[in-house]
């Protein structure tokens, strides 16, 4: 997944899981597009590998959410909708939420650590962006994501982690296809999670973190910026 990939792996990965890793992070961050169609002859050379395990890898994308298996006539990038948007900003809250509570009664101080040491690096890019330095956007959702993951990180399931890292990345999409940055008050959002997290306030950390969501999901709305694409 692209959270795993914009992170340093512990393990070199082989060729296919490579372009596995290249081509999920490609949708995700747009560079293959809403309803693009994928033609495997032509992604060969870009990706390094054959028909056979490119097939293998969109079929492996499809169930994830980010690929459309159409039968004979191939494979083409999942399109984006309100209507998805929607249903994944829910599921991401509905998960998240639940993490945090075991997350906050579970955490230590090493996952106090983390927390701290995740925001500290989100800061700085978030503040790179209101700055007007376009250029750190992927590792301004690296650590974005970084953040939000240290946050539920002891939760005590890798079940539910998994579920939210794989949602995570379908919200992210979003995020980078419709540019979705609302500059302040995201920071503030992030700080006010920051504080909950240290007083162990998990009630006032879920009313943050729906603001946090829903805000984003308003702000595409409000923007026209789904209508844009």
């Amino acid at each position: 997944m692209v959270t795993s990939s914009l992170t340093d792996g512990a393990q070199p990965l082989s060729t296919g899981e490579q372009a596995y890793e290249a081509i999920r992070s490609d949708i995700i961050f747009g560079r293959l597009r809403p309803g693009q169609r994928l033609t495997l002859e032509k992604l060969r050379p870009g990706y390094g590998v054959g028909i056979s395990t490119l097939r293998e890898i969109l079929s492996r994308l499809a169930p994830e959410g980010f690929v459309v298996a159409e039968g004979q006539r191939g494979f083409q990038v999942a399109p984006c909708t309100p209507e998805d948007l929607k249903e994944i900003a829910d599921l991401r809250l509905l998960l998240e939420k639940s993490a945090l509570v075991q997350s906050f009664r579970l955490g230590d101080m090493e996952w106090e650590g983390r927390v701290v040491a995740a925001h500290h690096k989100l800061v700085r890019m978030e503040t790179e962006l209101l700055a007007g330095n376009d250029a750190v956007t992927q590792r301004w959702k690296r650590y974005d994501w970084e953040f939000h993951q240290a946050l539920v990180s002891a939760c005590g399931s890798k079940a539910l982690l998994d579920l939210h890292s794989g949602i995570y990345d379908r919200y992210l999409r979003y995020q980078m296809v419709f540019v979705i940055f609302r500059g302040q008050i995201a920071a503030d959002e992030h700080k006010a999670l920051l504080t909950c997290a240290l007083s162990r306030d998990a009630v006032e950390a879920q009313r943050a973190l729906e603001r946090h969501i829903q805000g984003c999901v308003e702000f595409a709305f409000e923007n026209q910026l789904m209508q844009m694409h």
